[in-house]
């Protein structure tokens, strides 16, 4: 079963969500980002690009056809094609409709009180289906 943590209280999700992607590249972890939508999703690409000037993060758009060889995966899209399921970090405000096929998910809630608020109801929705589930508030140590 999938085990997710989730990580709320967090300022920038983007920055938040490359800092998690630089750490599970550096532990050679395949892993998938999920946006609310296109917007989002330019947003996040152009940051991993700009993130960091020492760091390179291998990534491409789901329907890239290079995705199969690439570490990185970004969608907007519950119907892509995925090439891997190690890891997923959602950056919606939805759950997922291919959870259950990762390994691990990270839930990567804002300190917004609307992103907040939908976050909440996805742990109410993944605690009655028994998803294994773990909590981080940034910013607490």
């Amino acid at each position: 079963m999938t085990r997710i943590d989730f990580h709320s209280n967090v300022p920038d999700k983007i920055a938040y969500a490359c800092r998690l992607v630089r750490k599970a590249w550096a532990a050679n972890t395949r892993l998938v980002l999920m946006t609310d939508d296109a917007a989002q999703l330019a947003q996040l690409n152009a940051a991993m690009w700009t993130f960091s000037a020492t760091d390179f993060l291998p990534h491409v758009l789901a329907d890239d056809p290079l995705a199969a060889q690439t570490p990185i995966i970004l969608t907007d899209n519950d119907a892509a094609a995925l090439p891997h399921y190690e890891l997923l970090v959602n950056l919606s405000q939805r759950a997922p409709a291919n959870l259950a096929q990762f390994a691990r998910m990270i839930e990567v809630i804002s300190s917004d009180e609307v992103d907040a608020a939908a976050g909440r109801k996805r742990y109410v929705a993944y605690k009655q289906q028994e998803y294994p589930l773990t909590h981080f508030v940034a910013g607490k140590t």
